[in-house]
């Protein structure tokens, strides 16, 4: 793993550094500042280059009675690792995820991100991600992305 995974609560904040999107990235429905419907998530990244977001979750994101829905985990994952590549400068897309469901992710729950960087072949990706709630995770994701095209290599 190229980055060691901390917790957000002992992370001192000035360690952390927001994450800033993509200007193409204002309409996304995670964190689109000019979406209406956006949740508005917020990144911030550690000095391991570790992005991590908290989120309330809430019912109108069930799938079943007081579960949220796997394609808004699925989500939530995506982008925590897309942040992951803002933080370094870097424009891609999911080409392949694969996601693991641990448990059930209940609805009106604080949830935790996590995302970092394991290989880097450019121009593909290959990320990792983590959902979490009071320290026991509930699903994990490991996902491939490709730079987007005509962004210049770094």
């Amino acid at each position: 793993m190229l980055a060691d995974k901390q917790d957000l609560h002992s992370t001192p904040q000035s360690w952390l550094k927001p994450v800033k999107a993509a200007s193409s990235h204002t309409g996304c429905l995670l964190c689109g500042s000019q979406n209406p419907m956006s949740m508005h998530l917020q990144f911030v990244a550690d000095d391991n280059r570790v992005v991590h977001a908290d989120f309330q979750a809430h019912d109108l994101l069930q799938g079943y009675q007081g579960i949220i829905h796997g394609g808004v985990t699925c989500a939530l994952l995506d982008s925590a690792m897309t942040h992951c590549l803002f933080n370094q400068a870097i424009e891609a897309v999911t080409g392949e995820m694969k996601v693991k469901f641990v448990r059930p992710v209940p609805c009106r729950s604080r949830l935790r991100l996590r995302a970092w960087l394991e290989k880097a072949f450019d121009p593909l990706y290959v990320l990792r991600a983590e959902l979490s709630c009071d320290e026991c995770l509930l699903a994990s994701a490991e996902a491939k992305f490709m730079r987007t095209a005509g962004q210049a290599s770094s």
